[in-house]
């Protein structure tokens, strides 16, 4: 087990200057990383806004030159800030986009109108930080520098918006030190239990830490357990919460055309703005949710001087969403695909979406998740559409539970057998060898999984 504790001993100098890109990366990577890490005590010592500051302030504050969109939740943030960045750039303006994690590259995780940030940029910025930190006694994480010179990308191009994710919870995430436009709430539910807590009111609590006095924060529907949570949150910090569905007129329904297919329509009104049957980019009745949150916050930017935002535009911005690593089909004889799902709740969307837009005879599911994540959860929800089940584990993952205990928890929860291999690309072998024409394979369980299943796809299974 690996568990983050913080240390105030000062690192020994560096030996080499950082001159190239991959001496940048290897400095980076050399930081504390709780994303790999299985047990992280979550506090004020390994999760301090205090420390946060002190490094943006040695970069000149960046985060105070933007003004910003902050999105916090359970499942599907990188979803709903996407939709409302591409909303934002297709307006005209210039939008930043941070979020977390990357599946291939960890560039991805820093945009500007859907550029990733180059390789020469992301290098100067390190050499950027190298001495502040240096000079730190309190050294920062590798999400906290990360998120600094996402900033400091921001400002230095000079962004009309930036639409950023949070990481881990919201109240101690380094993103937290902004003072946004508007707030949005994704579906929260059980996910880093360890640290958050047992209970979705627990969660939510930690989530509605982003709110922030007379700044608009809005949220799909909850669970009512969590919708009191952030109305008595909202009441403390004096923020003004509003629901979709409830105080913000939005509906929405699945159908099923020639043309489209099976897919998701929603209808969002407001003073302003005035959706009618639009569909859904993104595949699954849960994405439905989501884009009414991402129209909802961008209806909310228009009240915050956003003069250039028209409907009309908006929907051609949306139309053109695509995110990979969401139900993203990348192969289609036999059909693969991939998508990131990492809770039980995710998966239950994940299979009820798969059940409404891909019509199959059978799932063959390659599963592999961390091993401090609800997997109970995710057992349950996995038997529902899966025919057969292969567990792995993603290569380099700490994280990683064992593929023979999940087999195990499997069995327990459903009575079912399952194959266990030790990587992914023999997973591939058995499930391309397990599938016909009519069939499907699905790779999900985290995004760690999904990215090396795009590698080993990229190279080929012999």
């Amino acid at each position: 087990m690996v568990t983050a504790t913080r240390s105030t001993k000062k690192l020994s100098p560096r030996k080499k200057a950082i001159r190239t890109y991959d001496s940048a990366l290897k400095y980076l990577f050399g930081q504390t990383d709780y994303e790999q890490m299985l047990r992280v005590r979550y506090n004020r010592d390994t999760f301090n806004l205090d420390r946060m500051r002190l490094l943006l302030s040695g970069l000149g504050n960046p985060h105070a030159k933007l003004r910003a969109a902050h999105i916090a939740g359970t499942k599907g943030k990188g979803s709903t800030a996407t939709m409302l960045a591409e909303m934002l750039r297709t307006c005209g303006y210039k939008v930043g986009l941070y979020t977390s994690p990357h599946i291939c590259d960890v560039r991805e995780r820093i945009r500007v109108d859907g550029e990733m940030i180059s390789q020469a940029a992301l290098t100067r910025l390190i050499c950027q930080v190298e001495p502040i930190i240096a000079k730190m006694a309190d050294k920062p994480t590798f999400f906290e520098i990360f998120t600094a010179m996402a900033f400091q990308h921001f400002a230095n191009s000079g962004v009309d918006v930036a639409v950023v994710e949070a990481g881990l919870g919201g109240r101690l995430d380094s993103t937290n030190v902004l003072t946004p436009e508007v707030c949005g709430l994704t579906s929260i539910s059980l996910d880093h239990t360890h640290q958050l807590g047992d209970t979705p009111a627990k969660i939510a609590a930690e989530k509605a830490g982003i709110f922030k006095r007379d700044i608009p924060a809005i949220s799909v529907s909850q669970l009512p357990e969590v919708k009191r949570v952030l109305r008595k949150t909202a009441r403390e910090t004096g923020a003004s919460l509003m629901f979709t569905g409830e105080d913000i007129d939005f509906s929405y329904r699945v159908e099923s055309s020639r043309q489209n297919g099976c897919h998701a329509r929603i209808c969002l009104t407001t003073p302003r703005s005035r959706f009618e049957h639009l569909p859904v980019p993104l595949l699954g009745e849960h994405q439905a949710l989501n884009c009414g949150l991402a129209l909802a916050m961008l209806d909310q930017l228009k009240l915050k001087g956003y003069n250039q935002i028209s409907d009309e535009k908006a929907i051609r911005g949306l139309s053109s969403v695509y995110i990979p690593g969401r139900m993203e089909l990348v192969h289609r004889d036999p059909r693969i695909l991939l998508d990131g799902a990492h809770n039980g709740a995710s998966v239950q969307a994940l299979m009820r979406a798969i059940g409404q837009h891909i019509p199959y005879d059978s799932m063959v599911m390659i599963f592999g998740c961390a091993a401090d994540k609800d997997i109970n959860g995710m057992m349950q929800q996995i038997s529902t559409g899966a025919d057969k089940v292969i567990f792995t584990r993603a290569a380099g993952n700490p994280r990683a539970a064992r593929p023979e205990d999940l087999a195990e928890m499997y069995e327990q929860c459903s009575g079912r057998v399952a194959q266990v291999t030790d990587s992914l690309r023999s997973a591939m072998r058995i499930a391309l060898n397990a599938v016909s024409r009519e069939d499907i394979i699905c790779v999900t369980g985290s995004f760690y999984l999904v990215g090396e299943a795009k590698t080993v796809l990229g190279q080929g299974v012999a």
